[in-house]
C-alpha cells in the first residue's frame, strides 16, 4: 500500500540536503522521515509529499498521513477546498470528518459539554457587532487571551491585560485593542480566555496519543517575559515523566472526544496530542486537543514514530478503511 505523508512547501527538502539548514527545520524534518522510515518499516511504499502541490494525483495513495502541513491557515480556503477534494479519492489520517472538526476550536465547547475541563473560553462570530469592551465583559480577570478559532503557531494570538485603567497588548501592537479586536473580528471568528499564570509559571504539558494509547509527553516552557510555549517563539521544549494523574486526564480527555466522534460518525483519531494547563483553581483543563497536524516529538521518545506506523499499517489492513 502507498502512504504518503503530508508536509508543507516550506518543508520540501531530502533527507540528504538538511546539514545547512536551522536546528527548527532539521527538527521538522527529522520527525517526519523517522515517521515515513517507521512506515516502510511495515512493509509500506511510504514518502512524503507537498500537501498543496498541483502536479499530485492524490488518488495514487491508499492513504495520506497529516503531519507537518503548518500553512493551513495562512491558506484557508484552499486548504478546506483541497481537502473537500482529496477525501473523496483517498483515505485519510486522521479521518477527513475527525479533521474537519477539530480544525475549528470550537470543538473545545464539544469537549465542556462532554463533561471534559477545558480553558474556559467564550466564542464570538466573524463580523459579530461587539465591541472590545463587550467581548472582555463577564470575565473575573483583567488578564485575557485573544485568539482566532482557526490558526496555529499563535498566529493572531495576543495576551490583552488592563493595567492602570488601559488595555496593553503582547505581544505589542501598533494597534489599539478596540482596533486590533475589530480587524480581526472582521476576518474571523475569534475566541476570548482567562489569561492562565500557571503557563508562564509552570509551562504547560503535551502527551501524545498513539494508536489508541498515551506514549510520552513533554513540557513546554515559554522564554522568560513570554507566554506562548512554541520552540519557534523561543520557548523550550523537555522531556516530561508523567505521572499517573496526568496520563488518567489526557486518557479521560481522549476517550471523551472518542465518544464525541463516534456519536456523530467521525470514526476514530489514530494520532493527538493533549495539551492541558493547571486553571485558576490548579486544576488540569485541556487547552487544545490537537488530531490534524500536531507536533508530536517522535525525536524524545525514539519507539512512537514505530507505535503510529504499525496503528496506520493496521487501520489500512481492516476491510472497512
Amino acid at each position: 500500500m502507498v502512504v504518503w505523508v503530508l508536509t508543507e512547501a516550506r518543508y520540501a527538502y531530502s533527507p540528504s540536503k538538511t546539514s545547512s539548514l536551522s536546528r527548527y527545520v532539521q527538527n521538522v524534518l527529522n520527525e517526519d522521515f523517522a515517521l515515513v522510515e517507521a512506515l516502510r518499516a511495515c512493509g509500506l511504499e511510504a514518502d512524503r509529499k507537498v500537501w498543496s502541490d498541483p502536479s499530485i494525483d492524490w488518488s495514487a495513495a491508499d492513504a495520506l498521513v497529516f503531519r507537518t502541513t503548518w500553512d493551513y491557515f495562512d491558506r484557508w480556503d484552499e486548504f478546506q477546498h483541497w481537502l473537500r477534494e482529496v477525501q473523496k479519492v483517498t483515505t485519510l489520517i486522521n479521518p477527513a470528518a475527525c479533521l474537519h472538526w477539530n480544525l475549528d476550536k470550537h470543538y473545545l465547547l464539544d469537549l465542556e459539554q462532554a463533561g471534559i475541563p477545558v480553558v474556559p473560553s467564550v466564542i464570538h462570530r466573524r463580523h459579530e457587532a461587539l465591541s472590545w469592551d463587550e467581548a472582555s465583559q463577564g470575565f473575573a480577570s483583567d488578564d485575557l487571551v485573544i485568539k482566532p478559532t482557526v490558526s496555529g503557531a499563535t498566529k493572531d494570538t495576543y495576551r490583552v491585560r488592563r493595567r492602570q485603567n488601559a488595555w496593553h497588548l503582547a505581544p505589542a501592537h501598533p494597534d489599539s485593542i478596540e482596533e486590533l479586536w475589530s480587524s480581526l473580528l472582521q476576518r474571523q471568528d475569534m475566541m476570548v480566555q482567562p489569561f492562565l499564570p500557571s503557563v508562564v509559571a509552570n509551562g504547560e504539558l503535551s502527551l501524545m496519543w498513539l494508536g489508541g494509547t498515551v506514549t510520552h509527553a513533554v513540557k513546554k516552557q515559554a522564554k522568560p517575559g513570554d507566554f506562548r510555549v512554541q520552540d519557534d517563539h523561543g520557548g523550550t521544549v523537555l522531556p516530561h515523566d508523567m505521572t499517573l494523574e496526568e496520563r488518567a486526564f489526557a486518557e479521560r480527555a481522549m476517550h471523551a472526544a472518542v465518544k464525541v466522534m463516534d456519536r456523530l460518525n467521525m470514526g476514530e483519531p489514530l494520532y493527538a496530542r493533549v495539551d492541558m494547563v493547571r486553571d485558576l483553581s490548579g486544576a488540569w483543563a485541556v487547552s487544545e486537543l490537537e488530531m490534524v497536524e500536531p507536533e508530536l516529538w517522535f525525536r524524545m521518545c525514539p519507539d512512537a514514530a514505530g507505535v503510529l506506523a504499525r496503528a496506520i499499517a493496521e487501520h489500512l489492513n481492516q476491510p472497512s478503511a
